[in-house]
């Protein structure tokens, strides 16, 4: 059996943490030290679980299924497969987290440097999404080089300036740890674990997982067992990236509250903090970081769109598709960081669970054999809860059903969707066994 050299697996691994080490990723961390102080450790626990632990389970069942995304989601039915993939490709691409990740990467790493008097210009941001664009749009037109482009040298370049920044905080610290504040004096895992869920790396996994496999292939390997090895493999060495980066930026944060007292967000106060470390040299360290970390995301996330929907339609060129994709997310990127924001978290908060019910159910799909109903109950439970989540998110009166939804275990964690989604699988079981029978 051919198998991936160790140099090609690693650096497809530094590819698929680029892809998935994005601006958010960059600010939650930092917040999460701050307000988790003395709780830090279970705060970070509980982070890793859902910020790196959920997308290298999925990574992992892409890799042994080999199947997509689509693929995963027909398991329910053939054409709730095409409506939840086209979905999430939308979501992941032109509408929503591309030109959130647009914004971001001008908010911190170009509006700094740009005088008072023109940041409130709205022809600035164009200009920069413009140039962002074009040059996501050059480096995605050729998927089988995004190893080359991203993880040889783009995630070199990430990672070295975050080491740089995690190092001066080590040998200059910014002050003691002080006490945990909010929702990390009473549950600090659970409050982690919330921060973690909402990066979006779970949902983007899914779109990257197919990456990974044709990165994979490209290099000549074609047998299931290798890619799936591979694959594993590379996911591994992105969890592990991702997990030493996420507690150096929480460190970050952790030591910040003496010096710079509580701050709002995670990029208000990385901005301080390298200021406060670096100096003026401070802001162009961290534009650097804040740009090279969106970049890679939003190539990655462009190409896999691009992917999806080239083979989903033939009358339209992979390239066509991509230049489509680009501009659309130019035009949304305009809308503003708030406004993108406001949108974007109603719809992530009812499709997250159902990616995550996807995932688990078809890596344990031997043990049920394969059943649709099982995927048809779990997911019955699962909406009927994460759709409210959604509804209040986006400030729709559902003030009654939220009452009664309170009762459930887990929700007020976030998470009250867990139980109804295991009672509607297990029915969904006996269901498909006495139809069987």
């Amino acid at each position: 059996m051919q198998s991936l050299s160790k140099s090609h697996t690693f650096f497809i691994g530094l590819m698929l943490f680029s892809l998935f080490f994005g601006a958010g990723n960059l600010i939650f961390p930092p917040i999460l030290g701050q307000q988790s102080g003395d709780q830090f450790a279970l705060a970070m626990f509980g982070f890793i679980l859902t910020g790196v632990g959920l997308p290298l389970l999925t990574i992992i069942t892409i890799g042994i299924t080999g199947k997509d995304m689509q693929q995963l989601a027909q398991q329910v039915h053939p054409r709730f497969g095409v409506i939840f993939a086209v979905a999430v490709y939308i979501m992941l691409g032109p509408l929503m987290a591309i030109p959130r990740v647009t914004n971001v990467a001008f908010e911190m790493g170009a509006q700094p440097f740009v005088s008072e008097s023109l940041q409130s210009n709205n022809w600035i941001l164009f200009l920069y999404s413009l140039i962002f664009f074009a040059v996501v749009y050059v480096l995605s037109l050729n998927p089988s080089k995004l190893v080359v482009w991203v993880g040889n040298i783009l995630t070199p370049l990430l990672l070295l300036s975050i080491a740089a920044l995690f190092i001066a905080a080590v040998v200059n610290p910014l002050g003691d740890v002080q006490p945990a504040v909010g929702e990390y004096v009473t549950s600090p895992g659970f409050k982690g674990f919330m921060e973690g869920y909402l990066t979006l790396d779970t949902i983007a996994a899914l779109a990257f997982g197919l990456i990974v496999i044709n990165a994979i292939r490209d290099k000549g390997i074609q047998d299931k067992r290798a890619i799936a090895k591979a694959s594993i493999h590379a996911g591994i060495i992105a969890g592990v990236g991702l997990t030493l980066v996420y507690v150096a930026l929480g460190y970050i944060g952790m030591t910040s509250v003496e010096s710079l007292g509580q701050v709002v967000n995670g990029g208000q106060l990385l901005t301080i903090a390298v200021q406060e470390l670096f100096g003026p040299f401070g802001l162009i360290l961290l534009a650097i970081i804040v740009t090279l970390a969106c970049l890679t995301t939003c190539i990655g996330l462009v190409s896999a769109c691009s992917q999806y929907f080239s083979s989903l339609t033939k009358r339209i060129s992979f390239n066509g598709i991509t230049f489509l994709i680009c501009l659309i997310g130019l035009l949304v990127a305009n809308l503003g960081l708030n406004r993108i924001i406001s949108i974007s978290i109603p719809v992530l908060l009812v499709m997250y669970p159902i990616a995550i019910v996807l995932i688990v159910l078809s890596l344990f799909n031997k043990l049920f054999g394969g059943r649709s109903s099982v995927y048809v109950g779990a997911l019955i439970g699962t909406v009927a809860i994460s759709l409210f989540d959604g509804l209040k998110a986006a400030e729709i009166p559902v003030g009654a059903v939220t009452d009664l939804l309170s009762y459930l275990p887990l929700y007020k964690e976030g998470i009250g969707w867990v139980v109804p989604a295991l009672v509607g699988g297990l029915l969904g079981y006996l269901y498909g066994k006495l139809k069987h029978k």
